[in-house]
Parts: C-alpha cells; sequence; structure tokens
C-alpha cells in the first residue's frame, strides 16, 4: 500500500498497487494500471515523499519517480519473463484500463520507482 499526499487538499491519500519488480532491496517498482491519469500518480509527481507497506512489514518511508520510458519498458519485458501466465492475464485488464495495446516497446503502463529510504 502506497500513502501519499494529495496535491491539492494536502490530505494524506492511500491506493493497493501491484508491485512489478524489486530490482535492489531499497527499491520497489509499481505500475499505474490507469496511466498519467491517476490520482495517485499525479500526487506524487507533484510530492514523492511517500509511505510503503509492503505485506505485513510496518511502513517505510520513501521518495517515489517515474522511470523514463526505456527502463518501464525492461522492467515489463523482465515482468513478463518472470511471471507469463500472470502476464497474460494481468495484460487484458490493463488495455482494458488504458485503453490501448500493451506492446514490446513504447509501453503506455507508466511505472513509477520507490526508493525506501533507512530508518533514522
Amino acid at each position: 500500500m502506497l500513502e501519499h499526499i494529495g496535491r491539492t487538499s494536502g490530505e494524506r491519500r492511500y491506493v493497493v498497487l501491484e508491485v512489478v519488480d524489486r530490482p535492489t532491496p531499497d527499491a520497489i517498482v509499481v505500475a499505474s494500471g490507469f496511466g498519467a491519469k491517476a490520482q495517485w500518480f499525479r500526487n506524487i509527481a507533484v510530492n514523492p515523499q511517500v509511505r510503503v507497506w509492503l505485506g505485513s512489514h510496518r511502513p517505510v518511508a520513501g521518495v517515489a519517480h517515474a522511470l523514463d520510458q526505456g527502463a518501464a519498458d525492461q522492467v515489463l519485458t523482465n515482468y513478463r519473463k518472470r511471471h507469463p501466465a500472470t502476464w497474460q492475464q494481468f495484460k487484458l485488464v490493463l488495455e482494458e484500463t488504458l485503453g490501448q495495446p500493451i506492446t514490446e516497446t513504447d509501453t503506455p503502463l507508466p511505472m513509477v520507482e520507490i526508493r525506501l529510504l533507512p530508518d533514522l
């Protein structure tokens, strides 16, 4: 679950997201299934300071940033290779919500990397 701050309201907001990659122990990558119009995605662009709950662990502070096109394509390629059966079902849902096909490159699916911050 991701806690983020509303860009207009300043209120805490929460969303449950799919972790599509864990490139390092201190980073996760999540996908914005509703594209760049998703409220959480728009909020982290204004305020990238977030908190993340991973499984049953206590929340961890983090800093979110959208991946560039090449990095997003690579994350999706890796996900497809690791989870081919899941991807077939996930792809259909994403194409429906995004309103366009997801191809091998130039994915319309925004990806966000969240760097987890060490406890202070």
